[in-house]
C-alpha cells in the first residue's frame, strides 16, 4: 500500500466508531453495523477521488452509511426485544421459544459505538441513545425518518445538512422528523437513571445484586427490583414481569443458574455482567451476558442474551473462569 493510500486509509478510520454507533441505531445489530461501517470504507476507498470536498469528508461518509443501511433495510425486518413481540407470559405458562437471530435487538460494546468525547452532558446523551430501549424504539419507524432523527436529534445536525446528505428539502426533513417524533412518543421507553460514571449509590446497588444473584438469594434480589421489573432472554421471546414471575421462573426452570459467577461490563451504556454458569467439568462457563436497566435507585430490566458465542467474543470477555 502506498504511502497516500495509508494516509487515506487512517483519514477514514478516524470515523469508524461514530459510523458504528450510527450504523447501530440505525440497523439495531451490533454484527450488521459493523459490516456495514466496513462496507461504507470500501467504498469511500475506492471512491476517494471523486470526492470533491464540496462538503466534509464527515458529512460524505455518513451519504454513503446512511445509504448502505438504507440498502439493508430494504427486506423490511426490523430487529425487536420480547417485549415488543408478545405480552408478558405468567410463569405457570412459560414456554421457552427460539425465534431466529435476526428476530432479536442485539446488545452492543459502549467502546465500539461511543466516541471518546470530554463534555458529561454530551456523554450522557450519547449513552441514553443506545440503551436496549431507545434503540428498540427507533425499530419502529421506517428507514428514512429514522435516519432523519438520529441525524437530527442525535447527532444534532441541521436539517439543511440532513437535506444535502439525503438528497431531498428541509421541509421533508422537518416533516419527517415530525412524524418520526409522533412515532416514538407512542413508542416512548421508559426513562433510566444515568450510568456514566456509576455515583456511590449505583455501584451499592450493583454490589447486593451480584452478592444476591451469585448466593441465588431471590429475597435479597426481589429488594433490588422494581414491582414492574421485566426479564428477558433471546432468542428466547419469552419475557417475564414483576417479583412474582420473576422469582418463580429463576427457582423453576432458571434454577440452573444457581452457583454462577458474575464479571462486570458495559453494554449499550448500562451496567452489564457475563455471566459464567458452573461447569461439571470444573471452573465455569459462560451462560449469558446480563444488560440491567436502572431506574430510580433500582433494577428495572433484566435482558439475558444466551448466545454466548456471539457475544462473549463481541465483549472481549474470557472464554471460561477457573474453580
Amino acid at each position: 500500500m502506498t504511502d497516500a493510500a495509508t494516509a487515506t486509509t487512517d483519514e477514514l478510520d478516524k470515523y469508524r466508531r461514530e459510523l458504528t454507533g450510527y450504523c447501530y441505531r440505525m440497523l439495531g445489530s451490533s454484527f450488521e453495523a459493523e459490516d456495514a461501517v466496513q462496507d461504507t470504507m470500501v467504498r469511500a476507498w475506492k471512491a476517494i477521488d471523486t470526492f470533491e470536498g464540496r462538503s466534509s469528508l464527515r458529512s460524505w461518509l455518513y451519504r454513503i452509511a446512511t445509504n448502505v443501511c438504507l440498502d439493508a433495510l430494504t427486506a423490511g425486518n426490523r430487529r425487536a426485544r420480547p417485549m415488543d413481540l408478545t405480552s408478558p407470559t405468567p410463569v405457570a405458562q412459560a414456554q421457552l421459544v427460539k425465534q431466529p437471530e435476526i428476530t432479536w435487538l442485539e446488545p452492543v460494546p459502549d467502546g465500539r459505538v461511543l466516541p471518546s468525547v470530554a463534555d458529561p452532558a454530551e456523554t450522557a446523551v450519547s449513552r441514553e441513545t443506545v440503551r436496549l430501549a431507545f434503540v428498540a424504539a427507533l425499530q419502529h419507524l421506517p428507514p428514512k425518518q429514522r435516519a432523519v432523527l438520529i441525524l437530527r436529534e442525535v447527532l444534532a445536525w441541521k436539517a439543511s445538512e440532513v437535506a444535502e446528505l439525503l438528497d431531498t428539502t428541509v421541509a421533508s426533513v422537518n416533516s419527517a422528523l415530525q412524524r418520526a417524533r409522533a412515532t416514538l412518543a407512542e413508542q416512548a421507553p421508559a426513562t433510566s437513571d444515568p450510568a456514566n460514571p456509576l455515583d456511590e449509590e449505583q455501584k451499592a446497588l450493583l454490589e447486593r445484586y451480584v452478592a444476591a444473584f451469585e448466593g441465588y438469594d431471590m429475597k435479597a434480589l426481589t429488594a433490588l427490583l422494581h414491582e414492574d421489573a421485566t426479564m428477558s432472554m433471546p432468542p428466547y421471546d419469552l419475557w417475564l414481569q414483576g417479583h412474582d414471575d420473576i422469582v418463580g421462573w429463576m427457582l423453576g426452570v432458571g434454577e440452573v443458574c444457581s452457583g454462577s459467577k458474575l464479571v462486570p461490563t458495559v453494554a449499550n451504556g448500562s451496567p452489564a455482567f457475563a455471566q459464567y454458569h458452573p461447569d461439571p467439568a470444573g471452573g465455569f462457563s459462560p451462560w449469558a451476558l446480563i444488560v440491567l436497566e436502572l431506574r430510580d435507585g433500582k433494577v428495572a430490566g433484566m435482558d439475558f442474551f444466551l448466545d454466548t458465542e456471539r457475544w462473549f467474543p463481541l465483549f472481549d470477555l474470557p472464554a471460561r473462569l477457573e474453580g
